[in-house]
C-alpha cells in the first residue's frame, strides 16, 4: 500500500486523480481538476460484472490525463481492515493495474453518511435522487480529502 508521499510522486502533476467509493453494487466516480484543487463528482456505476465495470470508467474517463486514482478504504470503526476492506482494496487494485496508474487508499468511515446528510439538508433531495447520486457525491468528498492534504 502506498503512503500518500509515494502516490504523489508516481502520479504526474498536470493530470487529474480519480476518486472511487467502490461497494458490492455501485461504484462511485469522482475527478479532480489538473490542478488538484477540486473534486467533483462524475457518476455512480451500477455494478454489472467487473469487466463491465473497467468498460463503463474507461468510457468515463476518457480523453482524460489520468494521474492515479484515491480509493475510499471503508475501515471498521476501530480502524481496523474488515471483510469490505479487503474487497475493496482488491477491486481497486484490479481497477489501478487495469489503466496501468496507482492507487492511494483514504479511510471512509463515515463519507456517504456525511454526503447524505448535505443532500438531505441544502439540496432537499429526494432518496430516489439521492441513491443516484450518493455514491459520486461520497467518491468526491474522499478525493476532496486527499486534495486538501496535499495542499
Amino acid at each position: 500500500m502506498l503512503s500518500l508521499t509515494e502516490f504523489l510522486s508516481a502520479a504526474p502533476k498536470g493530470t487529474s486523480l480519480v476518486g472511487l467509493d467502490i461497494g458490492t453494487k455501485t461504484i462511485g466516480v469522482a475527478v479532480s481538476d489538473t490542478l488538484w484543487l477540486t473534486a467533483t463528482p462524475l457518476k455512480t456505476v451500477f455494478r454489472k460484472s467487473f469487466q463491465y465495470d473497467l468498460n463503463e470508467l474507461a468510457s468515463l474517463l476518457k480523453g482524460r490525463e489520468i494521474g492515479g486514482f484515491v480509493s475510499g478504504l471503508p475501515l471498521q470503526m476501530d480502524g481496523q481492515e474488515g471483510a469490505q476492506a479487503q474487497y475493496t482494496r482488491e477491486q481497486a487494485e484490479k481497477i489501478a493495474a487495469y489503466f496501468q496508474k496507482p492507487v492511494y487508499f483514504q479511510d471512509e468511515r463515515l463519507s456517504s453518511a456525511a454526503v447524505e446528510r448535505v443532500m438531505i439538508g441544502a439540496y432537499d433531495m429526494s432518496r430516489k435522487k439521492r441513491k443516484e447520486k450518493l455514491d459520486a457525491g461520497a467518491a468526491a468528498y474522499i478525493l476532496q480529502g486527499v486534495l486538501d492534504q496535499i495542499r
